[in-house]
């Protein structure tokens, strides 16, 4: 299946039927939004992965009792730092530097330009930023998932403080951006999934400037 024929096929599932995607999928999945390009190279954020049935009742009652998030086989959840520091900053050089077998001195000059630029910058801002990466990563997983024919419900739609602080999210220095359920559809159950993909006409979403 090439790529636009998956996203053809691919809806944001409102009802899934339980049925469990196999680990090597979600591996899958995950890798590719591990993948992901980020600013930097920094990667400023996580995949948290739920199956605790118990735990996707609690973020089912902070997502608008939203059933994808009960029904699903795996919920992921993108959770970007809350802030970048230079702690952080450095740990992501030494771990290239090492992987690559380059002296601290190859990347140095770069990384305490991204050290000054970051730290000067507020809190919020930087926030934003990582969140964006982690759109990134998360769009490839999205993407990713309906190359193997794994359904799967973007979602913003939740109570992002409440569930930070189920998670403990505040503690690791994250803070939650969206939702990720993956599963299967329930062809008999989902309103949407018989309808037809509707997008804007391509000549009004592209602008040509020859």
């Amino acid at each position: 299946m090439s790529l636009i024929e998956a996203l053809n096929w691919r809806y944001a599932t409102k009802k899934m039927n339980g049925e469990k995607v196999s680990q090597d999928k979600v591996d899958q999945i995950i890798a590719a939004a591990h993948l992901a390009p980020t600013s930097s190279g920094l990667q400023p954020f996580k995949v948290i992965v739920v199956t605790n049935p118990e735990l996707k009742e609690k973020i089912k009652a902070l997502a608008f009792g939203q059933g994808q998030i009960t029904d699903c086989s795996h919920l992921l959840i993108f959770a970007a730092w809350e802030n970048y520091t230079e702690e952080k900053i450095r740990a992501v050089f030494a771990n290239l530097n090492s992987e690559r077998g380059l002296p601290e001195s190859a990347t140095a000059d770069y990384m305490n330009m991204l050290i000054t630029n970051y730290t000067g910058r507020s809190a919020e801002e930087n926030f934003v930023h990582a969140a964006k990466q982690a759109y990134i990563g998360f769009g490839i997983a999205l993407t990713e998932a309906a190359l193997l024919k794994v359904d799967a419900t973007p979602m913003e739609g939740f109570d992002p403080a409440g569930l930070d602080e189920l998670l403990g999210l505040k503690e690791q220095g994250l803070r939650s951006v969206t939702l990720l359920p993956l599963g299967y559809r329930d062809e008999a159950g989902d309103w949407l999934v018989n309808l037809k993909k509707v997008r804007r006409p391509l000549e009004d979403f592209v602008i040509e400037m020859n």
